[in-house]
């Protein structure tokens, strides 16, 4: 494998999806299991779900901190260090004895966690060339939620005899991953942006920067967004419980429930995969017009918001053996899906709903890249990933309540429906910020375009230049252009 060749790059995005999904496995791994870690320690659902707003939080908080030292200093060293301390908290967790050590285990593995997918980020940025970036963050954002769907059904199937176990096999997998990251390719910032063609750019951030990124709008309704859209995702991490609930209802026993409730869950988030067709839709489209990828996130997650209110409110009948192993159960359910019109119908809603709001996440990851230079990315998604977590955490509290508050007037499942079709109404700011975003872009690539034009000039010693002949700021060649060329 030639070191920095065709190879060697696609071996690296691989490792670094693969790092991606894994920090997210281990945040979903403690929904499906808030009864049973709870009965453990002697504590309510609440105080358990409690751990997990935390870790969206200090995960959100360090990946600032990791992403600028990343774009200030070598990204390797940085990204090993973070995947270290979330390994040895996600061990940590699995061997608690108590609540307190396990809440503060949870801390560290979330610190190490914002490492993780801020600095990866940036380095897969610099990786892949600008015409295939929806198409590429289509696999890094599905990555992440194929990390959560795994999280949550590793959870579920290996945690509903023995909750610690799930802990320990993720903390096995990340040490498999951080060997294979040590053989990735050390990529240079801005390897792949055209601009920078035969130039050796090695710019860093300084801390003066932070006005200039908030100067581009676009970032502001790229950070802003996220918001309002992880509150609504934040609720989503609740799909177990409801399922289980509804297994409840029909009189399963609480083991096979919880079993019941990881394999729905994991089966109506399978939309989350054609969030490549959002990438795809989205590269075409902005090679016509720099609003292209704005304009397909906006549509995707506003179009969404009336499968979403369907889904939670459609009849579903449960059909399994209660009691019986976990192979019998899956099997049960997978013949379910075929078998019984209501979960089929729900199955189909599911999947559509998150297909459209799964456009979202590649055109968002490409977005940051298209209007910031290689040495501010890194920070812009980490803001960008700060105001997520606020909004996820906020979500994950705010659901919890409601539940509760709701089941006064509504029992089980009911309450759980009525909550959850609730909050996915917050759809509909985040689906209005990316239409701003959409009204800004093209002046912000542009700027960026002219300004990496500049400093390969300076750096290269000549004249101004320009890729593939487009005049410099003309907002239609930059959309189409942007093709690195032979071997980039």
């Amino acid at each position: 494998m030639t070191r920095g060749g065709t190879a060697h790059r696609a071996y690296s995005v691989v490792v670094f999806v693969v790092l991606a999904s894994l920090d997210n496995v281990a945040i979903g791994l403690v929904p499906p299991l808030y009864g049973s870690i709870g009965d453990a320690f002697g504590v309510g659902e609440g105080h358990i779900a409690l751990a997990t707003t935390i870790m969206f939080l200090i995960s959100a908080v360090a990946a600032i901190g990791f992403a600028y030292a990343g774009d200030r200093t070598d990204r390797k060293p940085v990204l090993i260090v973070g995947t270290l301390i979330w390994i040895a908290g996600t061990v940590w967790s699995g061997l608690a004895g108590g609540y307190p050590s396990f809440l503060i285990s949870q801390v560290v593995a979330a610190f190490g966690l914002g490492a993780v997918a801020s600095v990866s980020f940036a380095v897969v940025s610099d990786l892949i060339s600008p015409k295939r970036r929806g198409l590429v963050m289509s696999f890094w954002g599905l990555s992440q939620g194929v990390g959560t769907l795994a999280g949550t059904l590793l959870g579920g199937l290996l945690g509903h005899t023995d909750w610690r176990e799930p802990f320990l096999v993720t903390a096995v997998a990340g040490g498999v991953a951080t060997v294979a990251y040590l053989f990735t390719y050390n990529v240079p910032r801005g390897d792949s942006q055209p601009e920078l063609a035969g130039v050796e750019y090695d710019e860093r951030i300084h801390h003066d920067h932070l006005p200039l990124i908030l100067r581009r709008r676009t970032n502001v309704w790229l950070i802003l967004q996220g918001g309002t859209a992880q509150i609504a995702l934040g609720s989503l991490v609740w799909l177990p419980v409801l399922f289980r609930a509804r297994a409840e209802d029909q009189g399963y026993t609480a083991g096979t429930a919880v079993l019941v409730g990881s394999v729905f869950a994991t089966l109506f988030q399978l939309g989350g995969a054609l969030s490549i067709l959002g990438g795809l839709i989205g590269d075409r489209l902005q090679r016509r017009t720099p609003r292209g990828r704005a304009l397909v996130a906006s549509v995707g997650v506003l179009a969404a918001v009336p499968f979403y209110v369907v889904l939670f409110f459609v009849p579903m009948r449960i059909d399994v053996p209660d009691g019986a192993g976990t192979g019998a159960v899956i099997a049960a359910v997978l013949a379910d899906v075929f078998t019984e019109p209501t979960v089929g119908l729900c199955l189909a809603t599911a999947v559509f709903a998150l297909m459209l709001t799964s456009a979202n996440s590649p055109n968002w990851f490409a977005l940051i890249a298209d209007v910031n230079p290689p040495e501010h990315r890194g920070t812009v998604y980490s803001l960008g990933n700060l105001v997520n977590g606020f909004g996820r955490a906020g979500g994950n509290v705010m659901v919890a309540v409601a539940f509760r508050g709701l089941a006064g007037a509504f029992p089980p499942p009911l309450n759980y429906a009525v909550g959850l079709a609730a909050f996915q109404l917050f759809w509909i700011p985040t689906g209005v910020m990316f239409w701003l975003a959409s009204r800004t872009v093209a002046r912000d690539m542009a700027d960026t375009h002219t300004a990496l034009l500049a400093r390969a000039a300076r750096l290269d010693d000549g004249p101004d230049r320009d890729v593939g002949g487009d005049p410099p700021v003309t907002v239609e060649g930059l959309a189409a252009q942007q093709d690195p060329g032979p071997g980039r």
